[in-house]
């Protein structure tokens, strides 16, 4: 455990730090860290998990440190020269940013380079656009110079270009809304906020909160083209395990912009991909009222206490944001679900009734389709029913709505015929839903067609082997056509992935077969 952390290290504060670190005790393990470094300022076992907790802590002074061992040693980690670049522009130091821009030519992140060689010569008062060929490159460099190119033409004053150059980049990913939410800041920093305000079109929270705070917008430099370009490769990487890396680049960027309160979403939700669930909060909470993303992060705060498991909390905060002045549909869907999986079905329909209520004449069929699944599960059927048949009201082709619809009146024997051709449509519909056409298949078993259930249970159970509804009644049909050793392994594989409450029925069903009160209810 101790192997290769130098010999003067007092071995109790490595320890220490150590327990602290597995136990997610961030602060008590960056101090101990800290400790064992200043003692073992050659340890390289050291530096390495000092660096890594202090990206998650934030503390940069330890961050250098550490750094500087494991450079010193060889060791340094890729992300190394991002973090002297940001470093560099933060202190204005011309000669060691183009130092740093040589180390990341030479590393993994070599495609960002000539964007960020632009936006430094731009910092410097040089012709940023002029060894910026979007042309060059493999393609994900492509991507990033074109980006930066269209911001680099507003930056220097080339507004129509830019716009122009926009055009063709923006769809709408969470890449294209940072890119708007980039552009129109510049836009109106350089007085253009008529095309700003075009930039911030629709009714995504950010978008709406920015319309409304655009102000002044900022003014272009090479930390603003850093910290963007970090966050723009950070939320890709989002996509993935969060990784050391991942949380260095945002480390990065909030170097050159500290107040940059997209870092901090992006961060937070890397801390709590890592376990690190109380430092993502505390992350959130430096997100004050006054930000566009003050919405956003009380939203990630419900995401994060959910995350680490903490589910009564994640029901407090969703119920206040939900009773909140301003509070909306979204809101009110939210704490639906967070009850859903509370099992507090009642409750849940109150939710999704409001989220009705709120949303207005712009109610679609997906809110009926919650709205009767929460009154279905709380065993209120009647309303359940109306509730399901509106949502096939508003939406005649969706399978969605027609098979739940269609599944809950087969269950209970109601207008057979009718509910039937529902679940046909709906399976015609969506062929390569296994649960569309499970419930077609069962379907047909309960109205004496197991012959014609069978082979569509058998490909539903293919295509989603460890879906225990499925394999119950794939068991089901091959009793009724007397395979008797196939419907036992579908009965035990169910049982494998059942509910608790399910487990005593499967076992009735392995042991002597579907008698009565062994059905599914």
């Amino acid at each position: 455990m101790f192997a290769n952390v130098g010999s003067t290290v007092d071995l109790t504060a490595y320890a220490r730090a150590r327990a602290a670190d597995g136990d997610g005790r961030t602060q008590i393990a960056v101090a101990g860290y800290d400790k064992a470094l200043l003692q073992a300022p050659d340890s390289v076992t050291v530096a390495r998990r000092a660096y890594r907790e202090a990206l998650e802590a934030g503390d940069d002074a330890l961050i250098d440190r550490s750094l500087a061992v494991l450079q010193k040693n060889g060791e340094g980690p890729p992300d190394a020269a991002l973090l002297a670049l940001a470093t560099a522009i933060r202190k204005n130091d011309l000669p060691a940013q183009n130092v740093a821009l040589d180390r990341i030519g030479k590393g993994p992140f070599e495609f960002a380079q000539a964007s960020l060689r632009a936006w430094v010569t731009f910092g410097a008062g040089g012709d940023a656009l002029a060894g910026l060929d979007p042309a060059k490159g493999k393609s994900i460099a492509r991507r990033f110079n074109t980006e930066n190119r269209a911001l680099l033409l507003i930056a220097s004053g080339r507004i129509d270009e830019g716009v122009i150059a926009l055009q063709a980049l923006l769809g709408t990913d969470q890449a294209s809304l940072d890119l708007r939410v980039n552009a129109a800041q510049l836009l109106a920093g350089e007085g253009r906020g008529d095309l700003a305000q075009a930039l911030l079109r629709g009714d995504d929270r950010v978008i709406v909160a920015f319309r409304s705070r655009l102000g002044n917008g900022v003014k272009p430099s090479a930390g603003f083209g850093l910290s963007r370009l970090l966050l723009r490769l950070a939320a890709d990487l989002a996509e993935g395990d969060p990784t050391p890396i991942s949380i260095a680049l945002i480390r990065a960027a909030l170097r050159v912009e500290p107040d940059n309160d997209r870092a901090r979403l992006l961060l937070a939700d890397a801390l709590s991909r890592n376990d690190a669930s109380e430092g993502a909060l505390l992350v959130l909470q430096a997100i004050g009222p006054d930000s566009p993303f003050h919405a956003v992060a009380l939203d990630a705060r419900i995401t994060v206490l959910n995350r680490a498991g903490d589910s009564a909390r994640a029901l407090l905060a969703a119920t206040a944001l939900s009773a909140a002045p301003g509070a909306d549909s979204e809101d009110a869907t939210r704490l639906g679900g967070l009850f859903l999986t509370a099992r507090r079905y009642n409750d849940a329909a109150k939710a999704f009734a409001l989220s009705i209520k709120r949303v207005g004449n712009e109610v679609t069929w997906a809110h009926y389709l919650q709205l009767g699944s929460a009154l279905d599960q709380a065993k209120r059927w009647p309303e359940a029913r109306k509730a399901l048949e509106k949502a096939v009201a508003l939406a005649p082709d969706e399978p969605l709505a027609l098979n739940y619809l269609g599944y809950a009146r087969i269950e209970r024997g109601e207008k057979i015929a009718e509910s039937r051709a529902m679940l046909e449509r709906a399976s015609s519909l969506a062929p390569n839903d296994a649960s569309v056409t499970d419930s077609l298949a069962w379907a047909y078993f309960r109205t004496g067609d197991a012959p014609r259930a069978l082979p569509l249970l058998e490909r539903a159970a293919r295509a989603e082997p460890a879906n225990g509804d499925i394999a119950e009644h794939l068991g089901d049909a091959y009793w009724a056509v007397g395979r008797r050793y196939e419907a036992r392994y579908s009965w035990r594989a169910a049982a494998i992935v059942a509910n608790p409450g399910d487990t005593a029925r499967l076992a009735a069903k392995i042991a002597s077969g579907p008698v009565e009160g062994t059905q599914r209810p």
